[in-house]
């Protein structure tokens, strides 16, 4: 796998470079025009002159010439011309079918090979998902103390099998030792305090350390979520060897070891990129996927689905993800296969049960008590905070990561992670709900206090209960539920801060845990308020009549829910999905109502802001060339106002159907850095006759010379369907009409370019031929469109592509 920066033939002087997640990209070929030609060529012929001595014409069309109809590196796949290519063989594998049993056999596998795709993304998916968990939980453990039964036990698994743990103290037991215990023998005092900070952030900055190294020696696209990436690529880019086995190896281990760190970062975002490798890599397996661009972000759809469900444990939820946040183009057909690959992969992370309770995810929770509507009131204050904190942290994040990309902070990453890593573990060893891993830490606050639980938050005052423990009443608190309220503030503000910096650096790095985490935390701490509220004044006109004293009348845990939601959909701007993925997490069918006020108003909040998600930000601030669908275009432009040449330009570039030879095409080609060029009957008529890509020309050229003599500059390139007899003793001529795209797609001068955008999003274009009453006029590609919509909302317009 080769993550170095790439270079087109016939580079222009725009130098420019866009940095893709830690490697160099080079978009020198300023003219972004797609490759339109079928997958036929020019293949040399043995007898080239016929019995009168005429040259015979070279129009080898039998055995496809390799490398014609293929895609160079970061340009962009032609929708259309895909989706014509697996028609044209779906047709001819159905016709075949009737001849023999054999091919009948052939059809019904390729019919059948998709669901086998989806069976092995969603076996590998969750088999590495299973592994990760298991691997990150054992390593975050390892910070503070190892296991003398087996290092390869984390704190719960060593302390289960001892005869001599209590209720209360369930997580102490003689075969786990601290760091402080095994090197001064004592856990107890200064020196065992300071012992044991000392080993935690040394710990830590090992993990991170090897992680940045890692990423930055052998894969710099293992960085970061991937999620903005993958959006990038499901709309048609192509990065190769972002979705490759280097990529896959290193994400997968350096994500282990980012998430042990303790950097406020998550694996969920990451895990949608390392589904989305497992299948890449398995679509090579199937001839159907490996040769079709379009049939493959299919599968890569699914697997961001796949992604998210073994993330969270929400197949539904993945489903619903991959269809509102991620994909491109998604067709009933992937909806099905999404949600088959996505079912496979939780049942496979169901197998290997990482957590030890059954469940999917760490912090699944069940909650008893029913919500009041009077309680919309506290949740839509929760969605305004989560929308405001959303809004927030986008720009936060994204001057940050301005500021990295433009001055010296960029050149240092591992000494940034490093940094950053000391400050977070510095900070977060003295309170213990920052030192406690992020998701353990939301399995807190999205608990229902028990009588028997014996977290701070849980230390009520149980004098008058004698009800079940299912059934407790409002309490008042105890004096550790204020000091934990006092801690849970200070890690709000800290995991408010560190996670701005955090996100973007040079390691994987979900959002997903830490946002959950800020909403959880702001959650809990209006839920207990609420509580106290209630216990104390439960006569006030809003308590009268539903909270009555004994009753069970404000569950603190599922504020933390609500808030969770809030936060993250103020960040990612998801609504359904991420209803469905919290109410899956929980199990509870009944919080729908709160969880759907919560998003929807954090949605509209953070909207009223900024209207960009935060991966949204992360395409546009890397220059990538996605045409976002949910942008409203309302500039009354029209398409003569935005395609080249304009009017200052010199004339477009084109080739006659039958009037230039091998010499001309070859200078042409010399003295332009165009992708493709259109085909015109003449210079003077203008009259258009289809689009030729350029690789596609140097290529049928350079295998008409090595496979047949007599092919030299002097020979004429014919398009047209038919030659004209050639003069006695002339070099043999060249027939490149199989290339050829012999319908563009074309519109006319005065069309609307609202229009065009539209024409441009829903059909997956690369380019549109210009013309005005059957004359070609210009072209317009698909920059010129992001560049014109990035000049109407006031940036820059050479951001795109070139940052």
């Amino acid at each position: 796998m080769d993550n170095t920066g790439y270079s087109n033939e016939g580079s222009t002087s725009d130098e420019d470079m866009v940095e893709i997640t830690g490697a160099t990209l080079d978009f020198s070929t300023t003219e972004d025009v797609p490759p339109l030609g079928r997958e036929y060529g020019s293949v040399g012929n043995s007898d080239m002159v016929d019995v009168n001595g005429v040259p015979k014409l070279m129009d080898l069309l039998d055995e496809p010439v390799p490398g014609v109809g293929t895609y160079e590196d970061f340009n962009t796949i032609d929708w259309v011309r895909e989706k014509s290519k697996d028609r044209d063989r779906h047709r001819e594998i159905t016709s075949k079918s009737k001849e023999s049993t054999w091919a009948l056999v052939k059809s019904i596998s390729d019919a059948f090979s998709g669901w086998l795709l989806m069976l092995l993304i969603g076996l590998m998916s969750g088999a590495l998902a299973g592994g990760i968990d298991i691997s990150a939980h054992w390593m975050t453990d390892l910070k503070e103390g190892v296991c003398l039964n087996g290092f390869w036990f984390n704190h719960e698994h060593c302390c289960w099998t001892s005869n001599e743990t209590t209720f209360q103290e369930r997580d102490k037991c003689p075969q786990w030792k601290s760091w402080a215990e095994l090197i001064i023998g004592t856990t107890e005092g200064p020196f065992a305090y300071i012992m044991d900070y000392l080993m935690y952030v040394c710990w830590a900055l090992l993990f991170s350390f090897l992680a940045v190294s890692l990423v930055r020696a052998f894969a710099p696209y293992a960085c970061g979520s991937g999620i903005p990436e993958i959006k990038t690529i499901l709309s048609g880019f192509i990065i190769r060897g972002y979705l490759g086995k280097w990529t896959l190896l290193i994400k997968t281990v350096t994500l282990v070891l980012a998430v042990s760190s303790g950097l406020s970062l998550g694996k969920e975002g990451p895990l949608v990129h390392v589904a989305c490798c497992c299948a890449n890599i398995l679509c090579h397996l199937f001839t159907k996927y490996r040769k079709n661009e379009a049939k493959r972000r299919e599968v890569l759809s699914a697997a961001a689905a796949v992604g998210v469900s073994v993330a969270f444990g929400a197949p539904i939820g993945g489903v619903l993800f991959s269809l509102e946040e991620v994909s491109y183009y998604f067709p009933l057909k992937t909806l099905w296969r999404s949600f088959f690959a996505a079912l496979v992969a939780a049942f496979t992370l169901r197998s290997i049960n990482p957590f030890g309770n059954s469940r999917l995810v760490l912090f699944y929770v069940e909650f008893h008590a029913p919500w009041h509507l009077l309680e919309l009131i506290p949740f839509i204050l929760l969605g305004i905070f989560g929308g405001l904190w959303g809004a927030l942290f986008i720009r936060a994040n994204i001057a940050w990561c301005r500021r990295r990309k433009t001055t010296w902070l960029g050149h240092y990453p591992v000494l940034e992670v490093l940094v950053v890593t000391a400050i977070t573990a510095v900070v977060a060893f003295p309170n213990s709900y920052t030192r406690t891993s992020t998701s353990e830490l939301i399995s807190e606050l999205f608990n229902d206090c028990g009588l028997l639980d014996s977290s701070k938050l849980c230390n009520y005052d149980n004098a008058n209960v004698t009800k079940s423990s299912n059934e407790l009443p409002d309490r008042p608190a105890g004096a550790d539920v204020y000091t934990a309220m006092w801690q849970l503030s200070l890690a709000l503000i800290f995991k408010m801060l560190i996670t701005v910096v955090t996100f973007g650096m040079k390691v994987p790095s979900g959002l997903f845990i830490p946002s959950l985490a800020v909403g959880a935390i702001a959650g809990r701490l209006l839920g207990i308020g609420m509580e106290q509220l209630a216990y104390y004044h439960h006569d006030w006109v809003v308590f009268r009549g539903w909270c009555s004293p004994g009753a069970d009348c404000i569950t603190p845990g599922l504020y933390a829910m609500v808030g969770a939601a809030a936060c993250l959909g103020g960040v990612t701007r998801m609504t359904v999905s991420l209803v469905v993925i919290m109410f899956e997490l929980t199990g509870g069918l009944e919080y729908i109502v709160p969880l759907m006020a919560a998003a929807m108003t954090s949605k509209w909040v953070a909207d009223a802001i900024g209207r960009e998600s935060i991966y949204e930000a992360h395409i546009r601030l890397n220059g990538y060339p996605f045409l976002e669908a949910k942008e409203e275009f309302s500039h009354k432009t029209l398409a003569m106002d935005v395609m080249r040449p304009r009017r200052s330009d010199p004339p477009l570039t084109v080739l006659t159907q039958d009037s230039m030879t091998v010499g001309d095409v070859e200078t042409l080609i010399a003295d332009t850095a165009y992708s493709g060029f259109p085909v015109v009957v003449s210079h003077e008529s203008q009259r258009l006759v289809g689009f030729v890509l350029r690789r596609d020309i140097i290529i049928s050229i350079d295998n008409a010379r090595q496979r047949q003599d007599g092919i030299v500059s002097t020979s004429r390139i014919f398009f047209t369907e038919y030659t004209p007899p050639q003069p006695p003793n002339s070099p043999p001529p060249l027939k490149l009409r199989a290339i050829m795209d012999l319908s563009p797609f074309t519109v006319t001068d005065l069309t609307a370019m609202d229009i065009v955008v539209d024409i441009f999003r829903k059909l997956g274009l690369r380019q549109c031929l210009i013309t005005h009453n059957g004359r070609l006029l210009g072209i317009i590609t698909k920059k010129d469109i992001l560049k014109h919509v990035a000049q109407i909302a006031n940036r820059d317009p050479d951001s795109i592509l070139f940052n």
